[in-house]
């Protein structure tokens, strides 16, 4: 019980960190449909080449999450000869299954925002099984008290090859076991559902599966952007507009944000400031995790700077909570510069900051 807890904790867990990365999915996105075939034999009691059962399928599926999804999948079976020549129909055998599908390599690895070339995705779940029989047959294999639609089972590993410049295409590759959990006796008494190797067979199949295409514009999940284009576009006017401030009175306005900066008195009497030396940093509305672009600007500053580091926070929300949100971005911009070998001699949080959005942490390079 403890480790089916544990179990399906982990599943939350990825499931909950999935849905976090990438963009919300509608109703008609993340679908595919493919063919297989390939070949089977009884896993004991058979000759492995004059055995060999061929089959050919058709999967649809859908992923709910980069990791987790589900498929339902019917293979037809072709050779009488496992069955001793018997049925006489064309397709002797099919079998369909609701199959629960885990992709490894996102679960592990993490999703990046497009299918890797290769992935490993694990398979599972349970079927029906039909044999479709004429009446000469029944007579033939004297199997007139036995069961023709069985419970069955299967487990497989596909390893994929995602193709094609947009990943809209799979070819894979599939060994599976399959089992007939029906384990009824010839009299008809049924027992419980049992996984036994006497009655399973080893499958060996081969398939193309292609990806409808998506809302998002793509044929994949794609990773979420948590913020607002248009904000970070006013933001980057703003900076703009400042830069061009800063850059036509250097001495003079450059000098009153380093004093904003609450940088030491001597430090502001005695250095001249220049445009070059100020980095900003934008930040999402109510957010103070850096950015992918927020941690290419600090990249810039060379290891063994000193810096000084003002956080901001726009008018929305109560004060303690701008100053709290405010030094968080100022703290994090720390420590990211600290990773890198800068020395960071200050960092302090100074809440509002003017009238009109200000989500900035400002860097002053020294």
């Amino acid at each position: 019980m403890k480790k089916i807890v544990l179990l399906f904790a982990a599943f939350a867990m990825t499931v909950a960190a999935s849905a976090q990365t990438v963009q919300e999915s509608k109703t008609f996105d993340n679908f595919y449909i493919g063919v297989n075939g390939g070949v089977a034999t009884f896993t004991k009691g058979h000759k492995w080449m004059s055995d060999l059962n061929p089959n050919a399928g058709l999967r649809i599926g859908r992923y709910f999450t980069p990791v987790f999804g589900l498929a339902v999948e019917s293979n037809a079976y072709f050779s009488a000869k496992p069955l001793h020549g018997v049925p006489s129909t064309t397709v002797k055998y099919l079998d369909t299954n609701l199959l629960g599908t885990v992709n490894l390599s996102n679960w592990f690895g993490g999703y990046k925002g497009e299918p890797r070339l290769f992935e490993v995705v694990a398979l599972a779940g349970l079927g029906w099984g039909h044999m479709f029989t004429t009446s000469a047959d029944r007579a033939a294999l004297e199997l007139e008290n036995a069961k023709y639609n069985d419970l069955t089972s299967k487990a497989a590993i596909d390893f994929v090859f995602n193709l094609g410049a947009k990943k809209a295409w799979q070819f894979y590759i599939e060994p599976a076991i399959l089992w007939n959990l029906d384990a009824s006796d010839k009299a008809g008494y049924g027992t419980m559902p049992l996984y036994n190797l006497n009655k399973s067979a080893v499958q060996l199949n081969a398939g193309f599966v292609y990806k409808f295409p998506c809302s998002n514009g793509t044929h994949n999940f794609k990773i979420a952007e948590l913020r607002d284009q248009a904000e970070i576009d006013a933001l980057n006017a703003q900076i703009n507009s400042l830069k061009a401030e800063l850059a036509k009175k250097p001495k003079e306005v450059v000098k009153e944000v380093v004093k904003e900066v609450a940088a030491p008195a001597p430090v502001v009497e005695t250095r001249e400031v220049k445009v070059e030396n100020l980095v900003f940093v934008t930040f999402a509305q109510g957010k103070s995790a850096l950015t992918t672009e927020a941690k290419k600007a600090l990249n810039e500053i060379a290891e063994g700077k000193h810096v000084q580091i003002v956080g901001t926070a726009s008018p929305e929300g109560s004060k303690e909570l701008n100053d709290r949100l405010s030094q968080a971005r100022a703290d994090n911009v720390a420590e990211y510069l600290k990773t890198r070998g800068v020395v960071v001699d200050e960092a302090t949080g100074k809440g509002v900051q003017g009238t009109t959005s200000n989500r900035l942490a400002v860097v002053y390079v020294k």
